[in-house]
């Protein structure tokens, strides 16, 4: 048995994650436009077509910009709770009717034979959630745009062996950047992004629980570097005693272009 996972693009520009297991092909996100969404998805040997599902985590632009057009265009079912629809469709109205699928937060429903558990993630939008998905002992989540740590998502993520985990900013580069006073509070409010501290933490707890890969995802262009997420994470996994490549596999997925694909394996 085997799962998939490759992000498509991430960052605050947009975010798409592809997850295929047990014969299921999931889009987590639209947020590029749709033309780049497909052109990703064709580089890794997907035709969009072959998707089965669209899951939503929230309806900020960066997650949902190329929604629309792929709805219309080919009519994909799209899965997310009656707070996000409500945010989705105050900008995009013409979403057929025959794509809309609702879910409740925290209540598990299924994709084929892949079971999808929907949980609340601490992020400024009407009702955003994080995504774990579980197939015959193969486990991955999704979990960014993450203001804290709390034990809701981290309980929701435990014992998945990969994860997209945010590691959205450096503390000191927002407090010393260019950003309005206000933007600085959302950043790193409770409600606003996971810094790259935090994720360390976070990672250290769920490398115990048997974590064997992480994506750092949702990086900020301006308030974060690629190699700075990657050495602090990579730090406190040392301090720690775990061997990064050999314990755990560190990858940041890229803004504007594929990411390294992952693929997980078990026996049936």
């Amino acid at each position: 048995m085997r799962l998939t996972l490759c992000p498509l693009f991430s960052g605050s520009s947009g975010n798409s994650i592809y997850i295929a297991c047990g014969g299921v092909r999931i889009l987590v996100d639209a947020g590029m436009s749709a033309a780049r969404i497909e052109a990703h998805l064709r580089e890794i040997g997907v035709d969009i077509r072959e998707i089965d599902a669209i899951l939503i985590t929230h309806e900020h632009v960066d997650h949902v910009r190329g929604l629309g057009v792929l709805c219309r265009k080919y009519g994909l079912p799209v899965y997310a709770n009656e707070g996000t629809w409500d945010g989705i469709l105050l900008r995009e109205s013409g979403i057929p009717l025959r794509c809309v699928r609702t879910f409740y937060t925290g209540e598990d429903f299924y994709i084929g034979g892949v079971n999808v558990h929907p949980f609340p993630i601490p992020h400024d939008a009407n009702e955003p959630v994080g995504y774990s998905f579980a197939f015959k002992g193969l486990r991955c989540a999704v979990a960014t745009d993450l203001g804290q740590i709390q034990d809701t998502w981290m309980h929701a993520v435990t014992g998945c062996q990969a994860i997209v985990l945010e590691a959205n900013h450096d503390v000191e580069m927002v407090n010393r950047g260019p950003y309005p006073s206000h933007l600085k509070r959302r950043i790193l409010g409770k409600k606003g992004h996971l810094n790259n501290a935090d994720c360390a933490r976070a990672l250290l707890s769920l490398v115990k629980s048997g974590t064997q890969a992480v994506f750092l995802s949702h990086l900020s262009q301006d308030n974060n570097l690629p190699e700075l997420a990657y050495n602090t994470v990579c730090e406190a996994l040392c301090d720690a005693g775990y061997v990064v490549g050999e314990d755990i596999r560190v990858t940041v997925s890229r803004r504007d272009r594929v990411s390294d694909m992952l693929v997980l394996e078990c026996g049936e």
